[in-house]
């Protein structure tokens, strides 16, 4: 027999669905993503830890589950929205169907809930806190969901100790700082010549340079960039030693907070593989994958920094170069290919910006 569950979402709306994966309750920030594929790396994302994930695509689950495709070792959403899934995947690489792997990893699923209406309001009143329950909230229940906020995201999905990756004919050592790292950041360097070090979101940086690296990646993550003031002070100090750079999403945030700017929550974020980024320098528009709730505001940028990339559809920060120092970043993903003509150039422009510094 199908469980019913109540979804709530701080503004007092409630949807009535069907679970599927784990039982239980789960509060967290609902955001929704418009990829049309790509659900196993959207659940294994590190960058959801904390959040209620809601897929715009109708059917979901439909390839079953393939884990040489996750981003991480286990989900770190806290709840996961379909309008369908799909019961019996149909794909030669499939190791299991959706609900018993959403089971296993103790992660709650929600179903037959009308997402388009759901998406409507998350993009009209913005970015929320939810609860789903197995009965409706009651109102002292409601209040205290309004004051929800998530709590140590970077220390809660970052590794405890440093993993080295030797890579292809390795050339370079490249440090790649976990702040909730997908695994893809790590293969697009190994195929480059790189032998990764990861290491953990806590490490100083003199421990980092110590590593004695030509280069270090900031990588993606979730949470509020502003939070982290200990890690930003640390990689302010990487920055003074003029090692190259390459900053990926939170890695992007964070870099550009050390330097003097400022980072601002966007009303209910850039989510999904379809999401334009122009290029100031060429004029070209790139379709790339994207999951992040704040952006660097573009006015806040010190005189050494400047804009190279912006989103097409609300002009905000894509994408930064350094004058003064070997760094650059950008907001979107450049490891994801988010379309035929996709930007893992910035890897090569990564391994250049080395090479030149040897």
């Amino acid at each position: 027999m199908e469980q019913r569950a109540y979804l709530t979402l701080a503004n007092g709306k409630v949807f009535i669905g069907k679970r599927f994966g784990a039982d239980g309750e789960a509060a967290g920030e609902i955001v929704f993503t418009t990829a049309m594929t790509g659900y196993l790396e959207t659940i294994t994302d590190p960058s959801y830890y904390g959040q209620i994930v809601v897929q715009t695509f109708p059917l979901i689950g439909n390839y079953g589950v393939i884990p040489s495709d996750f981003e991480s070792s286990k989900p770190r959403l806290k709840a996961y929205i379909v309008r369908e899934w799909c019961q019996e995947p149909s794909n030669f690489r499939s190791e299991g169907d959706l609900d018993t792997f959403l089971r296993e990893k103790g992660i709650i699923g929600l179903w037959d809930i009308d997402t388009r209406e759901l998406t409507k309001i998350i993009r009209e009143y913005g970015v929320m806190n939810a609860k789903i329950t197995s009965g409706p909230l009651l109102p002292a229940e409601l209040e205290e969901l309004k004051g929800f906020r998530v709590q140590n995201a970077v220390e809660s999905v970052s590794c405890e100790e440093v993993d080295v990756s030797p890579g292809r004919d390795e050339k370079y050592r490249v440090v790649l700082w976990d702040f909730g790292a997908k695994d893809n950041i790590r293969r697009e360097l190994l195929q480059r010549g790189c032998r990764v070090i990861t290491v953990p979101a806590a490490m100083p940086a003199s421990e980092i340079l110590d590593l004695h690296p030509d280069g270090i990646m900031l990588s993606n993550g979730p949470g509020d960039p502003a939070d982290n003031v200990s890690i930003i002070q640390e990689i302010r100090t990487c920055c003074e030693a003029g090692i190259p750079i390459f900053g990926i999403c939170l890695g992007h945030q964070l870099l550009a907070i050390s330097q003097g700017a400022k980072t601002e929550k966007l009303k209910y974020g850039h989510r999904g593989a379809n999401q334009p980024a122009k290029e100031l320098f060429t004029g070209r528009v790139y379709i790339t994958s994207q999951n992040h709730g704040y952006a660097v505001q573009n006015k806040t940028l010190p005189a050494f920094a400047r804009l190279s990339f912006i989103n097409a559809n609300d002009g905000t920060c894509e994408g930064i170069e350094y004058d003064h120092k070997p760094a650059f970043s950008v907001q979107f993903h450049p490891e994801a290919c988010g379309g035929p003509l996709d930007t893992r150039f910035l890897f090569d422009r990564f391994i250049a910006m080395m090479e030149g510094g040897k």
